[in-house]
């Protein structure tokens, strides 16, 4: 912002830079002999700008506490999980990638991208038993209290059994006492989940008292 003012017939004049980037930063540089006020108004500009919130550094954003929900932060890591997989195929000088060839492979590299932003998880928990048996959960994140289950999805495991063992494992999670939230991670690579987003919303919602997210990825 240039600025001019004459002051006692002396013309007072300089630029003032405004750098906003995880905050908000100002300087004056002086294009005149004198510099009358120029502190001063900069003082009074550094002051209004530091009430904007939206102009608020990510620090104090993070020390206020307004990072990512972990609800928000489990999604987003869902849905780019075929990102970080397809990274690993192309890896430095040649290397052997990292191959996703059953449900057992997804599991590994998410259980490894989780523990960047989650420190307990606690994989092969046992659900209550359900209709006589009991199974293992994917991955619980007890201080989260969210469960998250992960599907392989092949020319032989389709929509419609995929479907099927969803239903049961919803069922099951709804007397897990630490399970308020579950979310369910279908890799489908090949394509073979027809219509992805009419599984995602025919699975998802609240159900009693568990709330339910079914991601197809890719898609």
């Amino acid at each position: 912002m240039a600025i001019r003012k004459e002051v006692d017939y002396n013309v007072i004049t300089g630029v003032i830079y405004v750098t906003v980037d995880e905050g908000v930063q100002c300087r004056i540089e002086k294009t005149s002999f004198y510099n009358y006020g120029q502190e001063v108004l900069l003082d009074a500009i550094s002051l209004k700008l530091g009430e904007l919130d939206w102009l608020e550094s990510k620090a104090k954003r993070k020390k206020r506490g307004e990072g990512p929900k972990p609800s928000q932060l489990i999604v987003r890591i869902l849905k780019n999980f075929d990102r970080a997989a397809r990274q690993l195929k192309r890896r430095y000088n040649n290397r052997a990638p990292y191959e996703i060839n059953d449900e057992y492979d997804v599991q590994d590299l998410l259980h490894s991208i989780l523990r960047a932003y989650f420190e307990d998880i606690r994989p092969e928990e046992y659900t209550p038993s359900y209709a006589g048996s009991s199974s293992k959960v994917d991955f619980l994140l007890k201080p989260e209290r969210a469960v998250i289950e992960v599907k392989y999805a092949t020319d032989k495991l389709r929509e419609k059994k995929i479907g099927e063992q969803l239903i049961i494992d919803i069922n099951k999670y709804k007397a897990h006492p630490d399970c308020d939230a579950l979310y369910c991670l279908v890799y489908d690579r090949e394509g073979n989940i027809r219509n992805p987003i009419g599984f995602e919303n025919d699975l998802s919602g609240k159900h009693s008292d568990i709330t339910v997210t079914v991601l197809v990825v890719p898609h």
